[in-house]
């Protein structure tokens, strides 16, 4: 079996995260967080590709490369704006994971669109750094499972 590729895709502002607003998304860096990241993938066998951007197209430039054999999202505000980053991901069709610090649904209204969540194998929300370890292991097996393959993207939350 080939290596599994993962590719962590994280959007504005979370080059911050540690000491922006910690009371809302924490005080570990998105260095750390990648860092217990890849302890997990290495747990699981599984290569990790991590990449930040502010900017809207180089994080999308960064899906059509298509290195990868699926992805853990973290928009930041993009998810609540961006059709662009929703047609960059299925235009790619690779299965991800949305996560997110906090739970967006808890916090301003407008936060209550989110352009990615019917179109992720599943999302995770309000977990802290811990979504993203949590989301590496619903992406292997998703990637390793007796479907995988045959699934295509579309199927909202959960699969």
């Amino acid at each position: 079996m080939a290596v599994v590729r993962l590719l962590v895709l994280d959007g504005p502002n979370l080059n911050l995260v540690g000491t922006r607003e910690p009371h809302i998304y924490g005080s570990e860096t998105l260095t750390q967080i990648h860092d217990r990241v890849r302890a997990r993938a290495i747990e699981l066998g599984v290569h990790v590709d991590t990449y930040q951007s502010n900017h809207e197209g180089r994080l999308i430039d960064r899906l059509h490369e298509r290195d990868f054999d699926g992805a853990i999202v973290n928009a930041g505000g993009l998810t609540h704006t961006s059709v662009a980053l929703r047609d960059a991901l299925l235009a790619v069709a690779r299965p991800f994971v949305e996560v997110h610090l906090s739970d967006p649904s808890t916090r301003e209204p407008f936060r209550a669109v989110n352009f990615l969540h019917d179109v992720a194998i599943a999302s995770i929300v309000g977990k802290g750094p811990s979504g993203y370890v949590e989301a590496v292991g619903i992406l292997v097996d998703y990637l390793r499972g007796p479907a995988a393959g045959t699934a295509g993207l579309g199927h909202g939350p959960g699969g």
